[in-house]
């Protein structure tokens, strides 16, 4: 199979029909073989419904319904697992991406040998405050990254098979997978501008709690992604280095008291940023160590109350 479009939604039941039919038109005319995935997340609407009608109008239509709404993440995340196109195609369903961009997606990941390639909304219809957002966390995510995009949370985006059987999206993570397909070992990232329409249907999911959570998931992506597996290399190591401080300090002070006669030690400023540091030290150092110890026994994260699957093949954890 050449792709599989993978399709998060949320009460979109006025754009789905539209959208699978534009989706099977660019299909033909370039004559892949392929399959679309929409992952249901929990809506309320009757987009389940509209999914159920079209997979039995077209088989290359599938769907997931999860029990209630989990999020974007959840819904990538379970799409991913069942894809199984060369090359996989992810994309909002509000109609403001373009199935016509799948064609030139699809041939730079398989005639370029990209990883992932990513699309850039250079011209976009959204609210002030989202575009303010967007372009305040694409810059940050660059610092921290290193990964020269400039549209991070694009939802258009196409991936070789193998790297989204690789990343484990889940949270709010699904803004950061470029970061996360970097860290798991694939590092050709590109990136491609895409079309951008207007919203046709319904009203954006955005709102101001996605400012503070962006700016959470950054800092989260940027520790796991370095110290997810190892915890032990971060609090450990800064967990040694003060306590080895408040142990000088400490050294030093009863130095003084034995050698130079220096009492009252517990009315000294010294004495207590030397104790606080011994304290925070050994408080690091044991994060660290229960860190490495959940990390080697957690399970799964991506364990999701799937409801039930339309025209999908079972799948072996």
């Amino acid at each position: 199979m050449n792709i599989s479009v993978v399709i998060p939604l949320y009460n979109e039941v006025e754009s789905i029909g539209e959208l699978s039919q534009w989706i099977s038109r660019v299909m033909q005319e370039n004559k892949f073989s392929y399959e679309v995935i929409f992952v249901d997340d929990g809506s309320r609407d009757g987009s389940w419904d509209e999914v159920q009608r079209l997979s039995t109008e077209n088989q290359n239509i599938r769907g997931i319904r999860f029990q209630r709404n989990y999020g974007k993440s959840a819904g990538l995340s379970q799409g991913f697992r069942f894809a199984q196109g060369d090359v996989v195609i992810t994309m909002d369903a509000d109609l403001q991406d373009s199935p016509d961009e799948i064609p030139a997606l699809y041939h730079k990941i398989i005639d370029e040998g990209f990883d992932i390639v990513s699309g850039w909304k250079k011209k976009r219809h959204d609210p002030f405050i989202k575009r303010i957002t967007s372009k305040f966390f694409n810059r940050a995510t660059r610092m921290v990254s290193s990964i020269k995009l400039h549209d991070f949370n694009c939802g258009l985006k196409a991936y070789k098979n193998e790297v989204v059987k690789s990343i484990e999206v889940y949270g709010e993570m699904h803004r950061y997978i470029p970061v996360m397909v970097k860290w798991a070992g694939f590092s050709k990232i590109g990136e491609q501008v895409v079309k951008h329409y207007p919203r046709k249907y319904g009203i954006t999911k955005f709102g101001l709690e996605r400012f503070i959570n962006g700016f959470l998931d950054l800092l989260s992506i940027s520790f796991v992604s370095r110290f997810g597996k190892r915890p032990m290399h971060f609090f450990g190591l800064w967990g040694t280095v003060l306590f080895l401080i408040g142990f000088v300090i400490a050294a030093y002070l009863t130095y003084e008291k034995i050698f130079n006669e220096v009492y009252k030690m517990t009315e000294r400023p010294l004495f207590y940023l030397g104790l606080v540091a011994m304290i925070v030290g050994s408080q690091l150092f044991l994060a660290g160590f229960i860190g490495e110890l959940i990390s080697r026994t957690s399970a799964n994260k991506n364990d999701y109350l799937i409801a039930e699957t339309k025209g999908l093949l079972s799948t072996k954890d």
